[in-house]
């Protein structure tokens, strides 16, 4: 049996704070083959994860907010914002169940912001028509005041 501990939590998000990308998976699941994804995401509020969505209807993904802060946002295929939801203990929000097909991305407002998600595996690197190409890619100069957009819609 694999337990979630504060220890491994905190673990988990100093390995996201020293991470280039600002964010670190810690996998509960056994391998990228496995047919079920259960991993813990460490995400700091610098981090940029670029808007996409999984086209297989097997993959619907539901995050747990462990620690933190999180923002979830859910577009329109054109890229309009269409949600935003604030994963937070204090606001009572704890879950967020995401749907195959849609737009989706999550944003870290608070350092030390930890989720636990839970996807269909097994891991492919997403296709062209799932990536939000209306968003910055990963590493683009614009990605950081998109991002900054995007954690305006929760002030």
């Amino acid at each position: 049996m694999k337990i979630v501990t504060r220890e491994l939590l905190a673990s988990v998000v100093g390995d996201a704070q020293l991470n280039p990308r600002l964010r670190k998976n810690y996998n509960i699941h056994v391998s990228d083959s496995s047919r079920c994804h259960r991993l813990l995401n460490a995400i700091e509020p610098a981090s940029y994860i670029r808007p996409h969505r999984h086209l297989d209807p097997e993959k619907d993904e539901a995050f747990i907010l462990m620690g933190g802060r999180l923002g979830i946002v859910i577009f329109t295929d054109a890229g309009e914002v269409a949600e935003a939801v604030l994963l937070s203990r204090d606001g009572g929000n704890l879950a967020a169940d995401i749907p195959h097909g849609v737009f989706h991305t999550a944003v870290s407002l608070e350092s030390g912001t930890v989720f636990y998600e839970a996807k269909a595996g097994p891991y492919l690197p997403l296709r062209e028509e799932e990536k939000g190409t209306w968003a910055p890619e990963d590493g683009d100069p614009q990605a950081s005041l998109y991002l900054e957009r995007l954690r305006s819609l929760f002030d």
